[in-house]
């Protein structure tokens, strides 16, 4: 059988075997799933497809990931080499045991979630069809937008994998320009709440903080706040180390 002759998508995917790209599949097109997929893809990465329901998913996708094919969950894993699972928390160990139970999962591929609170237990079904389970968490607050890319750039990414797994999501956290940190499946529960704690303190005393200066007729309360607030912050943090 001549080159010519090979279907242009399996072409593709041998050249990237060859050159140790992966084929990427998102499902999940929320704040995270399509950033998380555009550095990758910046990294050298093909993001085969991404799976988006609602409109405002779907403009995000087209957005973020011009030219990627919004698809169906299965045959996003059909063609992929690393799944991301971008999906709320909330939702994640019902979608994976959910697929486990139609064989949509596939013997070594890589089965990446993005969920603070879980491990990789969660992906139990998923590991019992074989596949590769990594658990990598981005300590960032998402806008969903391109500036996102920007913010990874020197962001901590808890990384929870077994042993012999771990060198693939550090390398992966390196890739999107992060700083990869372990972290063991008995502790994502205490990271996460770390997580959510410092997330929603700043969220609500800059609420509180700015509903009262808007209260006296201030204008723009964000903008006066904000050298404060990120100088009270940095300060906080240098306590800490």
């Amino acid at each position: 059988m001549s080159f010519d002759s090979v279907p242009a998508a399996d072409r593709e995917e041998d050249a990237r075997r060859r050159s140790g790209r992966l084929g990427i599949g998102i499902i999940g097109a929320g704040r995270v799933g399509p950033v998380l997929g555009a550095a990758l893809a910046g990294a050298g990465h093909a993001v085969v497809g991404i799976s988006a329901i609602s409109e405002s998913s779907r403009e995000r996708a087209e957005a973020m990931l011009h030219g990627v094919p919004i698809l169906d969950v299965p045959s996003i894993i059909e063609r992929s080499e690393l799944v991301i699972l971008a999906v709320p928390a909330a939702e994640l160990p019902a979608l994976v045991a959910g697929l486990a139970s139609t064989g949509a999962w596939q013997p070594g591929q890589l089965v990446l979630h993005t969920a603070a609170e879980y491990g990789t237990a969660v992906l139990a079904p998923a590991v019992a069809a074989g596949v590769i389970p990594l658990a990598i968490h981005p300590a960032v607050s998402f806008t969903g937008t391109t500036i996102d890319i920007a913010q990874l750039v020197g962001a901590y990414f808890a990384v929870t994998a077994p042993g012999p797994v771990q060198p693939i999501g550090q390398a992966l956290v390196v890739e999107m320009g992060g700083e990869p940190i372990i972290i063991a499946e008995d502790d994502r529960s205490a990271y996460a709440e770390a997580i959510a704690t410092a997330t929603s303190f700043s969220s609500a005393i800059v609420d509180q903080a700015t509903d009262l200066l808007a209260s006296i007729g201030i204008e723009m309360p964000g903008a006066v706040l904000g050298p404060l607030v990120r100088s009270s912050v940095e300060n906080a943090l240098r306590r800490r180390g």
